[in-house]
């Protein structure tokens, strides 16, 4: 699969952001990652496993995560571990700068309150 442009993702989907973000503190397994992107989410955000290993598999392709190697010997069935790449949290701190400009510039018109 040939890599697009980082250009070329903007904006992110915001449900690559979830799981990058779920990354940033170190490796996750898949139902890990859904987990916590429903917990930091209060529930407003659910990923399922087919679009969840669909995502990893595009977050991947674009090189912004990677599978790490198992411990040991594979063994059927064992979760798939993954960690953001120096890529991936280039590009989650990019996307979040973009969003915190949107916020700022809310705020600056009084859509949202100052906090």
């Amino acid at each position: 699969m040939a890599r697009r442009s980082p250009e070329s993702f903007l904006p992110l989907k915001s449900n690559w952001l979830h799981i990058l973000l779920s990354l940033v503190d170190g490796e996750q397994h898949g139902y890990g990652i859904m987990q916590d992107v429903l917990e930091r989410s209060g529930g407003q955000v659910r990923l399922w496993p087919g679009m969840l290993y669909r995502n990893l598999q595009r977050l991947a392709g674009a090189g912004w995560i990677a599978e790490t190697p198992a411990a040991g010997p594979p063994v059927a069935g064992s979760p798939k571990y993954f960690t953001l790449t120096a890529a991936g949290r280039r590009r989650c701190a990019q996307e979040a700068e973009r969003l915190a400009g949107l916020v700022a510039t809310a705020r600056a018109r009084r859509v949202l309150r100052k906090t």
